[in-house]
């Protein structure tokens, strides 16, 4: 009961994160599902996507407002990005046999394979985290150029990711803005807000449409609570530095995937 506690003070963190540094919500969020709360690893993949969707989506119209979305890039990136996340949570997930092989007492059950995953994906968006970003210079639109083969691959690509472990990916997003959009930093961050709201929202639906008991207790209460973080981000953003608190942040989140790795292969 106290872990279950904690796992709803820690959902307040999920939206403090991503109101913060624009990602690493998913990346709480999963581990917090299965750990604190004894949700199904599966389940808590499709439940990452409403809580990360719901709470981006916030912020992502906090950033319309304040004029920091480039609303074609979020069209060219979202789309295919949308589409592959929606596909992938609604046949290429249940589709993985619950047992995928087995060596003598081991078994790579579906669960783990999936807590697995998401550990990589999270030891690489610390990676992302630690880094030290280069600074840029206010934002010009007209600037902004477009690869497009290379941007629907990178989009199409997140969203099967997204799919499969629950994670927004803002840490692939942001620097593939950047990069094959040659997108300023700030207005990344307030872009892929609002692509990762959209496909995590859309993805949902793909597990909505199967046979899953969701528990929409849970999941509203889990959600608000990180809502209301994301108010707390955008507020302690004004007083915090950052950059700082980001390679802290990616440290923590190197640990927790070492950690889960051990505790599935060994400690399980």
């Amino acid at each position: 009961m106290e872990l279950e506690v904690l796992g709803y003070i820690s959902a307040i963190l999920v939206g403090v994160s991503l109101g913060l540094i624009g990602s690493g919500g998913s990346i709480l969020t999963v581990p917090i599902l299965v750990y604190m709360m004894s949700v199904d690893p599966v389940l808590a993949t499709a439940y990452s996507l409403f809580v990360v969707g719901a709470t981006s989506l916030v912020g992502g119209v906090k950033n319309i407002l304040n004029k920091m979305v480039d609303l074609k890039t979020a069209v060219v990136f979202g789309v295919p990005s949308i589409i592959a996340v929606y596909l992938t949570r609604a046949y290429l997930v249940p589709f993985i046999p619950d047992v995928i092989f087995s060596v003598g007492d081991f078994q790579l059950t579906k669960s783990i394979a999936l807590m697995l995953l998401f550990a990589v994906v999270m030891i690489l968006a610390s990676m992302s985290m630690i880094k030290p970003r280069k600074k840029t210079n206010d934002y010009d639109v007209s600037s902004i150029k477009y690869n497009y083969p290379l941007v629907l691959l990178e989009g199409s690509l997140v969203g099967v990711l997204t799919g499969l472990v629950g994670a927004g990916g803002g840490f692939l997003i942001i620097p593939a803005l950047v990069i094959l959009a040659r997108m300023p930093m700030k207005l990344a961050v307030g872009t892929s807000l609002l692509i990762i709201a959209a496909k995590s929202l859309l993805g949902f639906l793909g597990d909505i449409q199967g046979d899953r008991d969701i528990d929409w207790m849970l999941l509203s209460i889990f959600t608000s609570l990180s809502v209301a973080g994301i108010f707390i981000g955008i507020y302690l953003s004004k007083k915090i530095d950052g950059d700082k608190l980001k390679t802290g942040f990616g440290w923590f989140v190197l640990l927790m995937g070492i950690y889960i790795i051990v505790k599935e292969l060994f400690l399980s």
